[in-house]
């Protein structure tokens, strides 16, 4: 994968591109429309991106889109969208949890490609709903969550699928920051307000945040069903609504064990995501803090340090890796690596195909995944940690 974007012409063309929220303010819309851009297979040329027509105006002027193409509203943006011989193709939603699922129906049934954050609804019921919505448009739906496109991550997943660890035996997967260690949401803070308002959020605080990332990671990693939870989440924040610890046991169909542990309130971490997988032949651990690199231990050897780009990497994590060995790589590059394998769906859409097998993002079953983790654990919370059925 080149470090700059590719001849448009080789590819049949940018993919015209709108987005729904992500106005001024908005620290992930400027994430999306960022990696969008790296490999140069997107224009981004329509938007809905604010809670109000002036703000939405504001922003739209500010990115330099056409005035006529800065929408009030989201209905509005997919009524004429739909219309136009130029509209959009694709529509990234980057709105608050809330407002995923409404936007998401109204392109889809304008017959536009949806790419959605996570997590992808507030309730299972209406990601259902979704789902069957999607599934009827015949439409791509992705969801990003990001982590999934790094190198390193994609190389752990070659590696369980190999067989390289063995049976798998034990997960553990944590996601810890510090930066809701204070009532950040009582000053007024955009980002800590609606995470932590139930009605905006869903029943998930944490969890939903940030635990269905980590919960993510490690399905897609080891490609094993959790077939049941067993939780604690806990508001460590007096008044705080909704959760801002949770530790989570995790039963898997194999009969592996895991343990996921979120946190926003762990005092000295920025963005902690990490993973360890063991196997009845050898271990795998990650940090996406230091992402460039994947510790694989084989039982009776000596530990390895496997980085991207290096000897032993794997052809999946090769089609992620963008710059040389020893260079940062990470979140941006995440994104855009994800944005990439949508662009390629998009093209062969284009034609009535599938995109080629190696082509890989999180779609809207893994949305629909997440929901059903983030409701079996609160669930379980609710009933002292029982184990509780996904």
């Amino acid at each position: 994968m080149a470090i700059t974007g590719k001849d448009e012409g080789s590819h049949g063309g940018r993919i015209r591109l709108g987005m729904v929220g992500g106005g001024e303010g908005a620290f992930i819309g400027a994430v999306h429309r960022l990696a969008a851009r790296m490999d140069d297979h997107y224009s981004f040329v329509a938007g809905a991106l604010s809670s109000t027509p002036e703000k939405s105006l504001r922003s739209g002027a500010a990115l330099g889109l056409d005035p006529k193409r800065i929408y009030s509203s989201f209905e509005e943006m997919a009524k004429k969208e739909a219309r136009r011989k130029d509209g959009i193709e694709a529509v990234a939603i980057v709105t608050p949890n809330h407002m995923h699922a409404g936007p998401a129906l109204a392109f889809l049934k304008a017959g536009i490609h949806v790419i959605c954050d996570k997590p992808l609804t507030t309730s299972l019921k209406e990601a259902l709903k979704l789902q069957a919505a999607a599934e009827k448009s015949g439409k791509i739906f992705a969801v990003t969550h990001n982590y999934t496109g790094y190198p390193m991550v994609r190389q752990a997943r070659a590696m369980v699928a190999a067989g390289e660890l063995g049976e798998i035996r034990v997960v553990q997967v944590e996601y810890a920051q510090d930066w809701l260690a204070e009532p950040l949401e009582q000053t007024g803070q955009k980002q800590a307000d609606w995470r932590t308002d139930p009605s905006r959020s869903g029943a998930g605080g944490c969890i939903g945040d940030i635990g269905t990332h980590a919960y993510n990671l490690a399905d897609f990693i080891t490609g094993i069903p959790v077939v049941e939870v067993s939780a604690e989440l806990t508001s460590f924040v007096e008044g705080r609504r909704l959760d801002d610890d949770t530790h989570v046991r995790l039963h898997y169909a194999n009969g592996a064990k895991g343990t996921l542990w979120a946190s926003q309130v762990a005092v000295g971490n920025e963005n902690a995501l990490r993973i360890r997988v063991y196997g009845t032949k050898g271990g795998l651990s990650w940090s996406q803090e230091n992402p460039n690199y994947l510790q694989f231990s084989q039982l009776g050897k000596p530990s390895l340090t496997l980085s991207r780009g290096g000897i032993r990497t794997s052809e999946a994590a090769g089609r992620m890796t963008r710059i040389p060995a020893g260079h940062p790589e990470g979140y941006l590059e995440g994104f855009a690596n994800l944005y990439t394998e949508i662009a390629h769906a998009i093209r062969a859409s284009r034609q009535g195909a599938k995109p080629d097998a190696e082509v890989l993002f999180p779609t809207i079953e893994d949305g629909v995944k997440g929901l059903a983790f983030i409701e079996a654990a609160v669930a379980s919370s609710a009933k002292a940690g029982r184990r509780t059925k996904i």
